[in-house]
């Protein structure tokens, strides 16, 4: 199994979307650790990781929280559809991965 590691939000630059999974907030959490906060707009939660091999994978939510939709929108504790972004396919790849053995 592949360890996935936190690092630094700079490290997100030029990832794109790769895939989507459906999961609860609460087991990204116990599986990735506490998230870094959202950009306050499209995003309520995100967290930045990566692979020994150095593969970068980002996991977040989009348009479905409160900061994007008001109060029609989503505490972050219900969000269950969350995007997984990266620079290839390996990092949705590793992401499931991690979410089948934590």
């Amino acid at each position: 199994m592949v360890k996935l590691k936190r690092v630094a939000r700079s490290k997100a630059a030029g990832t794109s979307l790769k895939g989507s999974i459906r999961v609860s907030y609460s087991r990204l959490v116990a599986t990735f650790g506490k998230a870094l906060k959202g950009d306050g707009y499209k995003t309520e939660a995100e967290w930045v990781l990566e692979a020994p091999d150095g593969t970068v994978a980002t996991i977040y939510d989009y348009k479905v929280g409160k900061s994007y939709l008001g109060e029609k929108g989503k505490p972050v504790s219900q969000i269950t559809q969350w995007h997984v972004g990266g620079r290839t396919a390996k990092a949705l790849a590793y992401v499931r991965a991690a979410l089948r053995k934590g």
